[in-house]
C-alpha cells in the first residue's frame, strides 16, 4: 500500500473516494498510519473482516474514526458488494501467486551459473540424467561432463552447494 500511494502522490493521481481494506481493525490501523505518513487524507477508509465462523454474511465492517465494528444485514446489497470486492481481491492475489510459482518452476537453478549457457546446460543434464544427478555429482564428476572444465565445474558446484565448496 505504501508504494502504491507514494506513487499516486508523486504523480498527483486522483485518490479514491473509498479505500476498502481486506482485514480487521489491525489492518485498518496500518492503512491509516501509511496514509498519515504520506500526508494523504481519503474521504473514507474501511476494513472488512470475516465473522467468527468465517461464514458469508457475518462480516464486520470497521470504519476509520469509529470505534466499534458494524455488521450489515445478511441480505444487504452493500454487504454483497463488499463481499464481491473482497472475493475479487482474493482471486486476483491467488492467481498472481500461482503465476509466480509457475514461473519459478519453469526456470532451472542452473540458469544462474555464469558461463553455463543453454547448450552446456542441456549437455550437463543429459550426462547426469537430470538435475538430481547434477546435484549429487562432485566437482570432479562435473568436470568430466562434456564441455565442462575444472573452473566451470567448481562454479556449478559452488552455485548448487553454497558454503560447501
Amino acid at each position: 500500500m505504501l508504494r502504491r500511494y507514494r506513487r499516486r502522490k508523486a504523480e498527483e493521481s486522483p485518490l479514491p473516494d473509498l479505500l476498502l481494506i481486506d482485514g480487521g481493525k489491525g489492518q485498518l490501523e496500518q492503512a491509516i498510519s501509511v496514509l498519515a505518513e504520506l500526508e494523504l487524507e481519503l474521504p473514507a477508509v474501511a476494513a472488512v473482516a470475516k465473522g467468527a465462523d468465517r461464514r458469508a454474511g457475518q462480516e464486520r465492517i470497521f470504519l476509520a474514526g469509529h470505534g466499534a465494528a458494524s455488521m450489515l444485514p445478511p441480505d444487504s446489497k452493500a454487504l454483497h458488494l463488499i463481499q464481491r470486492a473482497r472475493d475479487e481481491a482474493h482471486r486476483f492475489a491467488i492467481s498472481g501467486h500461482r503465476r509466480k510459482r509457475a514461473r519459478s518452476r519453469q526456470t532451472s537453478m542452473l540458469e544462474a551459473v555464469a558461463g553455463l549457457g543453454p547448450a552446456r546446460r542441456r549437455a550437463l543434464l543429459r550426462h547426469f540424467g537430470g538435475l538430481q544427478g547434477v546435484l549429487r555429482a562432485g566437482i570432479e564428476d562435473l568436470g568430466r561432463a562434456p564441455g565442462i572444465g575444472p573452473a566451470l565445474a567448481q562454479a556449478i558446484y559452488e552455485h548448487l552447494h553454497p558454503g560447501a565448496g
